[in-house]
């Protein structure tokens, strides 16, 4: 009996002893699981930290730059315009719209007759053939024979009959005679009266074609006077200059190709 008892004893211990070491292992793991948690909780919050800051870095960053239009002064720190180089460009087309007048003067020149032959007098003369209308240089060769005659050849042989009615009918006041496969056109000489008129004529084309690059030139300085503070004054004055110089260049030659049209007039 008594060592039944003892061994009851012994197993009452036994469960005691297993049943605190069970409690202790509990509590160790749930401060272990708490401690993990914690870290993890805490870990993506510090880690986070890092991207967020290198987007604020780099955003801010950006804005210190521009896009071609604004820059920023390194003793001021103050913002800008940037204005393009437009002076270049503005005066490549003033000066083509001037040279445009000039050739379109020299054009309107060769119209008009004067007592000496002269190859380009008859090209801006129309000819129909064919139910077809086309400037007659392009149906045939003009050449001079001497001061007082002209020779018209023609490509093909069968537009001579039309060519020959396209020359009468013009104002020129020449009367072609067929001569084989050609055309003879003397010049007949100019009375005063003609003369007179043709030299009207050419000093109306002259201020017309002078008006036009006066307005070639009025344009290109309202072009730059519209970039407004953005074009340096300095700039401005010194494309203003050269416009001007531009201008004087192509009056200059309006007035040499007038007066050489209206010696010819004048001389025969």
């Amino acid at each position: 009996m008594a060592l039944y008892l003892v061994r009851a004893i012994k197993l009452t211990n036994t469960i005691r002893t297993t049943t605190l070491l069970l409690r202790s292992s509990n509590t160790q793991t749930r401060n272990i699981s708490h401690f993990l948690v914690s870290h993890n909780q805490l870990t993506p919050r510090s880690q986070n930290l890092t991207p967020f800051c290198s987007f604020d870095f780099l955003r801010d960053s950006r804005r210190g730059f521009a896009k071609g239009k604004k820059s920023k002064d390194d003793s001021g720190g103050s913002t800008m315009e940037l204005a393009p180089d437009i002076g270049p460009s503005v005066k490549a087309s003033a000066a083509s719209q001037m040279d445009a007048a000039i050739v379109a003067l020299s054009r309107e020149l060769a119209k008009l007759r004067t007592g000496r032959a002269s190859a380009g007098m008859l090209d801006h003369i129309i000819v129909e053939t064919d139910g077809v209308k086309m400037q007659l240089n392009h149906l045939a060769v003009v050449s001079v024979i001497d001061s007082k005659t002209l020779s018209v050849n023609p490509y093909d042989p069968n537009t001579l009959k039309a060519l020959e009615s396209a020359i009468i009918s013009s104002p020129l006041g020449l009367n072609p005679k067929v001569d084989g496969q050609r055309l003879i056109a003397p010049i007949p000489p100019l009375t005063k009266e003609h003369m007179q008129a043709m030299c009207k004529v050419v000093a109306k084309s002259s201020e017309d074609v002078k008006q036009s690059i006066r307005r070639a030139r009025q344009k290109a300085l309202d072009t730059i006077k519209k970039a407004g503070s953005s074009f340096p004054k300095d700039e401005a004055k010194r494309f203003e200059k050269e416009i001007d110089e531009l201008t004087k260049k192509f009056v200059k030659s309006a007035d040499e190709l007038c007066k050489a049209k209206e010696k010819e007039i004048t001389q025969g």
